[in-house]
């Protein structure tokens, strides 16, 4: 090992050299040269020189940690060994919301046609709320049938059902019919648009702004990887539109009364066809955008979803999604806990009708674990014993413990299946004597 007095005449050789360096710059500015300031940077054997110099201030026979080895290997902890060949990925669970991959997801970036994404959420919502059907009729505007771009070719005034036009949406990802729902279920676009946005804020995408239905580009229209794997979970849960999603061709009539024509609808998603368990979900290309995609898969009881922004080519979209989601399937598994509304315990009371009531989940519930750790996760119920009558439908009764060996990870509430009134008197009296009775 150097004594150190070998440090000492390294440091004043480095010194020296500073000195020499920094005389000949000031000498070829002054003189007028065209050489840059840059190339006057310390080289390499300089910043070696720099770190023996920082290395004096701790005790020579003390190892040195922090080094930049060690900090890439503390970042790269945990990171799947991959890159992703866009501007933007992510990988989420759909199942719990958990994210398992990600690169740049909230730079705000064109989504192109993946917009497509909240306009059928906010169609399908309006479904499930009973504000419409998928058989209402809807009239073309001249609005909407002069859209450009990917299209069903309709004219104005002719009529299609509402499915018809979330058919063409999801699969030719129809400009047209983005425009005729938008009217149909909110009066006009602009109105639309707005429940785009603020749809958007209640599920939490802070990096997305809308301008439009369908990801023509226009300015100040934005969103993100995670935005788009946020909307794209919601979108999901909507079990009808999945066969719109997952149909590779069909046909729908369009043109006016006694001049109909059949158009053909190929999906433009072609990892449905590609990739083991596809189920989805939306492509967008632009120039601006370049080849967007966010696609979904299911596999047994797991669930995922990928997102690319800025592929270069739709080869290399198909592609990276595919990386995405093959990651996730070799390292992943779900464990299905309960279902929905699922009867988990029960608590009776002589006081209570019905004398009995059951507790159930409030919704599906799963956990994502890592490949083998799937005999690990066990559950536990709890019923609360001082539960007051009456007790309301939707009321807390309980709570659903999961854990992972002895640890605890998760609570899930158990709530009434349905409201409790309090007994009559006389019922209450007659319940007590059978009781006594037995």
């Amino acid at each position: 090992m150097p004594e150190r007095s070998d440090y000492i005449k390294i440091l004043k050789k480095m010194k020296l050299d500073k000195i020499i360096g920094g005389c000949m710059a000031v000498l070829l500015l002054l003189g007028g040269g065209y050489v840059g300031i840059s190339q006057f940077e310390p080289d390499e054997s300089d910043r070696n020189y720099q770190l023996i110099e920082e290395s004096m201030e701790v005790s020579l026979d003390e190892p040195v940690s922090g080094s930049e080895t060690d900090n890439q290997s503390d970042n790269q902890e945990g990171a799947p060994p991959f890159q992703v060949n866009a501007k933007a990925a992510i990988l989420m669970d759909a199942g719990t919301g958990e994210v398992l991959y990600k690169f740049n997801e909230n730079e705000e970036l064109p989504p192109a046609s993946v917009t497509k994404v909240m306009t059928m959420l906010l169609a399908l919502e309006a479904v499930e709320e009973g504000k419409v059907t998928l058989n209402d009729e809807v009239r073309i505007s001249e609005n909407a049938a002069g859209m450009g771009g990917s299209q069903m070719y309709m004219e104005p005034g002719e009529v299609h059902t509402l499915e018809e036009l979330m058919k063409g949406i999801a699969m030719v990802s129809a400009n047209d019919g983005c425009v005729a729902v938008a009217e149909y279920l909110a009066g006009s676009v602009e109105i639309f648009v707005e429940n785009m946005n603020s749809r958007a804020e209640e599920l939490g995408m802070e990096h997305t702004h809308f301008v439009n239905t369908n990801g023509l580009p226009a300015d100040n229209h934005y969103s993100s990887a995670k935005d788009i794997a946020i909307m794209s979970r919601e979108l999901l849960k909507h079990t009808e539109g999945h066969d719109w999603f997952t149909t590779w061709q069909d046909t729908v009539n369009v043109g006016l009364p006694g001049k109909e024509t059949e158009f053909g609808l190929t999906n433009t998603n072609k990892l449905i066809k590609q990739y083991q368990g596809a189920i989805g979900l939306k492509t967008g290309f632009t120039s601006d955008a370049g080849y967007c995609l966010s696609g979904a898969a299911q596999r047994e009881d797991t669930k995922l979803i990928a997102v690319v922004l800025g592929c270069e080519t739709s080869n290399i979209r198909l592609q990276e999604i595919s990386k995405l989601l093959d990651y996730g399937f070799a390292n992943y598994e779900t464990v299905k806990i309960a279902e929905n509304g699922e009867i988990m315990g029960e608590f009776e009371s002589i006081k209570g009708s019905p004398e009995k009531v059951s507790a159930v989940t409030e919704s599906d519930i799963q956990l994502l674990v890592k490949k083998g750790n799937k005999d690990s996760i066990t559950h536990e119920v709890t019923i609360y014993d001082d539960i007051k009558i009456p007790l309301e439908k939707g009321d807390k009764m309980g709570e659903l413990i999961i854990k992972q060996g002895e640890n605890e990870i998760q609570r899930y509430d158990l709530v009434a299946e349905e409201d409790v009134k309090k007994a009559g008197i006389f019922k209450v009296m007659k319940r007590l004597i059978e009781k006594t009775g037995d």
